[in-house]
């Protein structure tokens, strides 16, 4: 029998945390939960978990800097959670690399089906891409895209974690390099259920795939603006292999 999907929910509410906890369980999904970073580290630590449900308000570390620490060390998907509403909340909840945001107050229903969808996402977007496997390794001009933990590789070897909007973008670039898309056409590929909140949703998941791809290089022109038109992907060649195993 395959494991139950685990679900880590991060919140300093404990009442709402048990409650969600037991709807999420009548889901048939595995729950832990953390009221703070150091207890969402220490069950990180101890369970291998499926997605992360991330409060922005929390005592000592905010969710905010949470979402970027998982990020930086992980592709887990994140949907966040705050009471704020304004879209300056929203685009930094997906600069901090969520893949997903919910206001409070919400319908518990709700967030089972955000997490489905994004969970979909997640699973998805390891196995496609024309038929080649999920442990592949795509190599374009000296970087490295490893699709079985969504992660790149710099020439140097600096390892940088994608999320699973910003992989799912990176794909579609790689797909077809040097070929001129739309906003809308990247929005298509990439989109979320974050993403319908505002219109420049796009241009910030462009604008955070390319400070990643530039990270360990003076290299910051992989991704071209074509004003009034969309973006390119500018590299010279783009190879599959197989990753190694050991």
């Amino acid at each position: 029998m395959s494991a139950k999907t685990s679900i880590l929910l991060v919140d300093d509410d404990i009442e709402i945390t048990e409650l969600l906890g037991a709807y999420l369980q009548s889901f048939n999904y595995e729950v832990h939960c953390a009221c703070d970073g150091p207890a969402m580290r220490a069950q990180l630590q101890c369970h291998t978990v499926d997605l992360v449900v991330l409060d922005v308000m929390l005592p000592g570390t905010d969710g905010l800097t949470l979402a970027r620490e998982i990020r930086a060390h992980s592709c887990i998907p994140v949907i966040m959670l705050t009471a704020r509403t304004s879209t300056l909340d929203r685009i930094l909840g997906l600069e901090n690399g969520a893949d997903d945001y919910m206001s409070k107050p919400f319908e518990p229903r709700e967030l089972v089906a955000r997490i489905q969808s994004v969970l979909r996402r997640s699973r998805g977007a390891r196995d496609e891409d024309g038929g080649i496997a999920a442990s592949d390794v795509v190599c374009f001009d000296g970087w490295e895209l490893h699709r079985t933990d969504r992660t790149v590789v710099s020439p140097t070897g600096l390892v940088v974690a994608l999320s699973n909007a910003e992989f799912r973008l990176l794909n579609t670039f790689l797909q077809t390099p040097r070929r001129l898309f739309s906003r809308d056409q990247l929005m298509e590929q990439a989109r979320g259920r974050a993403m319908d909140a505002f219109e420049r949703s796009i241009d910030l998941l462009v604008s955070r795939l390319r400070q990643k791809l530039a990270m360990d290089s003076d290299e910051s022109s992989m991704i071209k603006t074509v004003r009034g038109a969309g973006y390119m992907f500018n590299v010279q060649s783009v190879q599959a292999r197989a990753a190694w195993r050991v």
